[in-house]
């Protein structure tokens, strides 16, 4: 450990826990990476900036290395946040019990994310409808970028009160939320600032929006302006033709 001062501090004692334990598996619940180990998992979250690498253990450390899993192969899983906003938990019992992820959502890509569970869970919400698609209670994992993308293909305003979507706007709203992830996947990503994937590369899927960071510029559709506002803290884009 090089520094222990994360969004939580590091508990001290943990790389006597973790010592000699083998790592049998690595998984991903929300935004949340699960590493498997013999006696329990550990749970890492990237925050805003952060990445895990594969490297040599011998590698010299960079501004920001916090932490190393070392492997008995040479290797070691090296975390990497300039921010400090990720956090690195260890737990004996089951990971979706943990605190942190026991509230979490369906996963949006599940079949468990439908037209009918996105129904249920807007009736009677006044909340608007983008800011209800990035509470992690209702669906983990459709962040600022891809909401505004979704309810622009689904052609919905994220002004509109989530409890005013009729069935039919809750299936589109869904195969959008689907397909933007999905392509976004397909070509790694979305580069905006200092993102990269594990292999240090940006992703492309930036040059795939219609609204996100468009604003005064013509919808792709249609050439009205795109416009922008300020929703929950987070900036919004939209086209006014195009959704409703």
């Amino acid at each position: 450990m090089r520094e222990r001062r994360l969004r939580w501090p590091i508990a001290r004692g943990l790389e006597r826990t973790l010592a000699g334990q083998r790592l049998q598996a690595v998984e991903r619940r929300a935004k949340y990476l699960l590493l498997r180990l013999e006696r329990g998992t550990l749970i890492v979250h990237l925050g805003m900036s952060g990445s895990v690498r594969l490297l040599a253990e011998a590698t010299p450390p960079r501004p920001h290395d916090h932490w190393d899993l070392i492997l008995e192969n040479g290797q070691a899983l090296r975390f990497h946040d300039p921010r400090r906003f990720g956090s690195l938990h260890w737990t004996e019992g089951p990971p979706e019990s943990h605190p942190l992820l026991a509230a979490l959502a369906p996963e949006p890509l599940d079949e468990s994310f439908d037209a009918d569970y996105l129904f249920r869970a807007t009736r009677g919400r006044k909340l608007a409808l983008k800011q209800l698609l990035m509470n992690s209670r209702i669906v983990v994992g459709v962040g600022n970028i891809y909401a505004s993308e979704a309810l622009f293909r689904a052609h919905l305003s994220p002004r509109r009160a989530a409890g005013r979507i009729t069935r039919i706007h809750a299936a589109a709203l869904v195969a959008a939320i689907k397909a933007v992830l999905s392509e976004a996947i397909e070509i790694g990503g979305t580069t905006l600032r200092d993102y990269v994937n594990a292999e240090g590369t940006p992703g492309y899927f930036s040059q795939k929006l219609f609204v996100y960071e468009r604003a005064r510029q013509p919808c792709r559709l249609c050439r009205t302006p795109i416009k922008q506002f300020t929703q929950g803290q987070r900036s919004t884009y939209w086209c006014p033709s195009c959704q409703r």
